[in-house]
C-alpha cells in the first residue's frame, strides 16, 4: 500500500513538474516577460525624469514606483495605460516567479543565486502590479510610507534586528547591482550575438550606468533602515523617493542627483532594450 502511495505521489510530482516546465518554456510567458520589461522601463523612466527635473530646478519631484504609477494614471489615457502597465508588471512577476520555481526558461537555465534573485524580483513586481490594480480601483494602496512601516516594525519584539537585517539585505542587493553592472554580468542574460556592434556598445553602456545608479539608491535606502534601527528612529527610514531627496540635499546634491537620475533614465532605456534582447 505504501509503495503504491509513493508511486502515485511521485507520478503527481512528475506531472506537476512537466506542467511547470511547459509553462516556463511557453511562448506566451516569454511575451509577458518582454511586456513586463517594457513596463519596468516606463516606471524607471518616470522616476528618473522627475528626479532629473528636480535636480535642474525645473519643477520635478522625487518619487518612487508607486508615485510613477500614479503619474501614469493622472495623464492622458491614464486608465488604459495603467491597465497595460498592470498586465506587463503581472506578467513580469509571473515569469520571475516561475523562473525561481523551475530554474529555467525557454532560452536559458538559472543558477541557485539567479533563482533567489528571481524570487525576490517576482515578489516585488507582484506587489507593484497589485498597487497598479488598486490605483485603477481608486483604492488606497495600504502600503504606507517606509517611515510608517518601519515605525510599526520597531515596536515588535526583535523589531530593531528585523529592520537592520532588511537594511543589510538592501545594501547587499546594492552591491550585487553594482557588481552586475560593472562586471557587465547582465550581458550574459542577453542575446548579444544578435546585436550589431553599435547596438551592443550602447546596450552595455546603458546597462552599466543604470545598474550602478540603482545600486546607489538601494544603498541609501538600506543605510536609512540600518540608521533607523540603531537610533530606534523611524524618521531615519526612507524609500526610493526619500533616497533621491537626500541626494538633492547632500553636498553637490543637484549634481549627484542629476547623475543618479540620468542613470535611472539609462536603466529605463536598458530595460526597454532588454525587452528585445533578453533571453527568456
Amino acid at each position: 500500500m505504501r509503495s503504491n502511495v509513493s508511486i502515485e505521489g511521485a507520478g503527481l510530482r512528475g506531472e506537476a513538474r512537466r506542467h511547470g516546465d511547459d509553462a516556463a518554456e511557453s511562448p506566451w510567458l516569454g511575451w509577458l516577460a518582454r511586456a513586463g520589461l517594457v513596463a519596468r522601463g516606463v516606471v524607471y523612466l518616470i522616476i528618473g525624469v522627475l528626479a532629473l527635473k528636480l535636480a535642474l530646478g525645473d519643477g520635478g519631484k522625487a518619487t518612487n514606483q508607486q508615485g510613477a504609477l500614479k503619474t501614469i494614471a493622472d495623464g492622458s489615457f491614464g486608465k488604459l495605460l495603467l491597465i497595460l502597465m498592470a498586465i506587463g508588471l503581472g506578467g513580469y512577476a509571473l515569469w520571475r516567479l516561475l523562473r525561481a520555481a523551475m530554474g529555467h526558461g525557454a532560452e536559458q537555465r538559472d543558477s541557485g543565486s539567479d533563482r533567489v534573485a528571481a524570487l525576490a524580483s517576482g515578489i516585488a513586481y507582484a506587489i507593484l502590479c497589485v498597487t497598479a490594480v488598486k490605483i485603477l480601483a481608486d483604492a488606497r494602496t495600504g502600503s504606507g510610507t517606509p517611515k510608517e512601516a518601519t515605525g510599526g516594525v520597531l515596536g515588535w519584539s526583535g523589531g530593531t534586528a528585523i529592520v537592520a537585517i532588511a537594511g543589510i539585505v538592501l545594501i547587499g542587493v546594492a552591491l550585487y547591482q553594482a557588481y552586475k553592472g560593472l562586471a557587465k554580468k547582465f550581458c550574459e542574460d542577453a542575446k548579444t550575438g544578435e546585436m550589431s556592434e553599435s547596438v551592443r556598445k550602447g546596450y552595455t553602456a546603458l546597462g552599466v550606468f543604470g545598474h550602478v545608479a540603482r545600486a546607489v539608491v538601494f544603498a541609501l535606502v538600506g543605510y536609512g533602515l540600518i540608521k533607523a534601527a540603531i537610533d530606534y528612529d523611524p524618521d531615519k527610514a526612507v524609500g526610493l523617493d526619500g533616497a533621491l531627496r537626500e541626494l538633492a540635499h547632500a553636498s553637490y546634491g543637484p549634481a549627484l542627483l542629476g547623475l543618479v537620475a540620468a542613470g535611472l533614465v539609462g536603466f529605463a532605456a536598458y530595460s526597454i532594450a532588454d525587452a528585445r534582447y533578453r533571453k527568456v
